[in-house]
């Protein structure tokens, strides 16, 4: 969730800082623009007032037209900035610099120099940008003698340090926003830490409750208030799920052990009755059948009814060595039925509870030799896989389909094909629930080219609290 949500803040900042910056860098220009402009104005005002006493025909003797002159020539030798006071023609000049320049005959010059003959200062030039590599300002202010406009003073400045002060405020901008955008991406980060870490905590106590830890709970003292009532809600249902669970279990456990004796009687009068009928009777050899089923049965919902109340007491084994004493165990069933046991004697070491593991591996090979015709192999082999370690069982039997692979390990369910296969339907259920006691696992596929494959995965260090045996 944080790949998707990071992202969109960090464009929503992003947004929100050009919309800033792009009409502070229009203002930024803008300003440096009208500073230079006030400045031509300043100095066409300070022409124009020395125009106004020189004579449209200066002589060359003229005391005040060659003060002019002398203005403007050093004027433009000082900033490079063209200039002249022009007679209303446009074609003859009171003096310029440098000589050779005179009135533009279109563009913002001639503009500006009509409207100077107006009366008034020309308008602001259009603005400037930095990539407008031949800009150019021009600013035009009338000569006035005796209310009449007599001359225009005008001036034409290049623009290229007006471009670089543009950029220099500029520069500042994108790095006032660069310095802004690192400051709102760790924002985001913090932002977004804080408001989906109780997500991922609920996220990690449903997966622990999903997996048989009916224990976790998630802690609602951070993130925003919607998610801490949700963390109480949550864990509100969690205790309310787990005391139904308890009250299920207890019922089974007590329903069990109370049906124990009764039934226990029940098959020693049937024994007993059996002796009085004569010998192969086939419907007290049904009774008898049936009678120990169900006597499998509730042994069976009892160790479930335990293996999902108990917790494990974990300890580093060689889960190797358990699965060959395991596989030694039940060599003898699967010789008698002619079926070939191994294993394959791998060391591998793992915290684990070996007694759970033990009767798991005992209810998934009791399961695999029953299944596996005459002929056929079962193979045990044990593995590490980094934070992991795995005991596999494949066998050579029938397996199952796509849709019976999602049902197995189910309470009670059994394939349609074996049902007259002696068994309760509950050995793989108590196997998930003794596995997943210590922060196991077991998943069930398909083997190539006929069978089963069962994995039984178990951690390589000790889960976050889970009780520890000695080593």
């Amino acid at each position: 969730m944080r790949t998707r949500l990071l992202p969109l803040l960090i464009v929503l900042m992003a947004g929100v800082l050009l919309a800033l910056g792009f009409p502070l860098a229009v203002s930024v220009a803008a300003a440096q623009q009208q500073e230079v402009v006030v400045d031509r104005i300043d100095d066409t005002v300070r022409f124009a007032a020395l125009a106004q006493f020189v004579s449209e025909t200066p002589t060359a003797m003229d005391e005040r037209s060659a003060t002019l002159e002398d203005q403007l020539n050093r004027y433009h030798a000082t900033y490079d900035i063209n200039v002249g006071v022009f007679l209303r023609n446009g074609t003859s000049a009171m003096a310029k610099a440098p000589e050779w320049w005179g009135v533009p005959s279109a563009g913002e010059g001639q503009k500006a120099f009509r409207e100077a003959l107006t009366g008034r200062r020309s308008q602001d030039p259009p603005q400037v940008w930095p990539w407008q590599l031949k800009g150019r300002l021009v600013v035009a202010s009338p000569v006035v003698r005796d209310g009449d406009v007599v001359a225009v003073v005008l001036t034409d400045s290049p623009t290229d340090h007006l471009r670089e002060r543009i950029l220099r405020g500029w520069a500042l901008i994108a790095a006032g926003e660069g310095a802004a955008m690192l400051l709102a991406v760790g924002a985001a980060f913090r932002l977004t830490g804080w408001v989906l870490r109780p997500v991922r905590v609920l996220d990690a106590a449903t997966h622990d409750i999903a997996t048989g830890q009916l224990n976790s709970r998630v802690a609602a003292a951070s993130g925003p208030p919607e998610l801490r009532r949700l963390a109480r809600s949550f864990n509100e249902m969690a205790d309310n799920v787990e005391g139904v669970l308890e009250q299920q279990r207890a019922f089974v456990a007590d329903a069990s052990h109370q049906l124990r004796n009764p039934l226990a009687a029940l098959l020693l009068r049937i024994e007993l009755l059996a002796l009085e009928l004569p010998e192969g009777n086939r419907e007290i050899a049904s009774v008898r059948t049936e009678g120990r089923r169900l006597a499998q049965v509730l042994d069976d919902l009892l160790d479930l009814a335990l293996a999902e109340h108990s917790s494990a007491t974990l300890e580093l084994a060689d889960i190797g060595e358990l699965a060959a004493e395991r596989v030694a165990a039940w060599r003898p069933v699967a010789e008698e039925k002619g079926v070939h046991l191994g294993d394959d004697g791998s060391a591998v070491t793992a915290w684990v509870d070996p007694i759970a593991l033990s009767s798991a591996l005992d209810a998934v090979i009791d399961n695999a030799v029953k299944f596996t015709p005459g002929g056929a192999s079962v193979t045990v082999t044990a593995a590490s896989h980094g934070t992991t370690c795995s005991i596999v069982i494949t066998d050579g039997g029938p397996g199952l389909t796509d849709d019976e692979l999602a049902r197995i390990g189910d309470r009670f369910w059994r394939s349609g094909r074996h049902q007259n296969v002696k068994g309760s339907g509950l050995g793989l259920s108590i196997s998930r629930a003794l596995l997943s006691a210590g922060g196991g696992r077991i998943a069930y596929e398909h083997h190539e080219p006929q069978g089963l494959r069962v994995t039984l995965t178990v951690p390589r260090t000790p889960p976050p609290g889970a009780a520890h045996g000695a080593d």
